[in-house]
């Protein structure tokens, strides 16, 4: 197995990065998940869209996106494999145990992990803790996921792959690495990015794919829900047949069934929508 470091190819065993980079002490960094079929890495263009974005939010030099498409082109032929997870982490670099960062620059890791296709429908749960739509990390894909760690686990620990949060408002706002969608009355709604929740590279596409419309949901919307699906790089568009205690008998409905095709049919066409 090779992974990308320091500006080129390194094997697993010997890769290192330093106990002082700020991406381990203290959570300076973001990353991209990037889903690869068969060596073809899906919607990159605009997941290395969103790494620039959320390297400006977190104040980082935009990453050279010309290496970053280097290093994930060279990782991908090094390490050949069906379907897999390709992680870009880009962080602040070997800096102070505080919080002020260094001079060194910043630190840039490709891997890539074999994955398995996710089952067509999964249960989740919602958690008591809430998105911050004001924070100053809202909107961002940050390494600082310490507290979706701790909401997964919950769910696992009650038979679900996901944890829902509301923002501090009490509207539905997304999971720990997943958006929501759900259907009223045969219409597709999903949080708008006002409401804290993470602009997703699959969210972004099912909005444009099914007409999807961006409403402001209150938490209990998903106990009234006709239908209610979550999308992610490697979920795709997967249904929800329970939520807390509910059952949602025959999911996925007939209308997260026709989004979960669009995508299949739209995605297989075109690699870089």
């Amino acid at each position: 197995m090779k992974i990308w470091l320091d500006g080129g190819l390194q094997d697993i065993e010997s890769a290192r990065v330093s106990v002082f980079d700020h991406g381990l002490t203290v959570g300076d960094g973001i990353f991209e998940t990037v889903k690869v079929t068969d060596g073809r890495a899906f919607a990159l263009t605009r997941h290395l869209a969103r790494l620039t974005r959320s390297a400006q939010g977190l104040g980082l030099p935009d990453p050279d996106l010309d290496e970053v498409r280097r290093a994930c082109a060279a990782v991908i032929e090094a390490n050949p494999m069906p379907l897999g997870r390709l992680r870009i982490t880009y962080t602040g670099g070997h800096g102070p145990l505080g919080s002020d960062r260094g001079e060194h620059g910043p630190t840039l890791v490709v891997a890539l992990g074999e994955t398995a296709r996710r089952p067509d429908s999964t249960a989740v749960i919602t958690v008591p803790w809430t998105r911050n739509e004001r924070g100053a990390l809202t909107g961002l894909k940050t390494t600082s996921y310490a507290e979706n760690v701790v909401a997964l686990a919950r769910a696992h620990q009650h038979g679900g792959s996901e944890a829902l949060f509301a923002n501090t408002v009490g509207q539905l706002c997304e999971g720990t690495g997943s958006n929501v969608f759900v259907v009223l009355d045969g219409e597709i709604h999903t949080p708008p990015l006002a409401s804290g929740c993470l602009a997703g590279i699959t969210r972004e596409l099912v909005v444009e794919w099914t007409g999807a419309q961006e409403t402001d949901l209150p938490l209990d919307v998903l106990q009234r829900a006709d239908e209610i699906f979550l999308t992610s790089t490697l979920r795709d568009v997967q249904a929800v047949h329970r939520v807390d205690e509910r059952e949602l008998p025959g999911a996925p409905g007939p209308v997260t069934a026709k989004a979960m095709r669009v995508f299949d049919e739209r995605s297989g066409q075109d690699q870089d929508p």
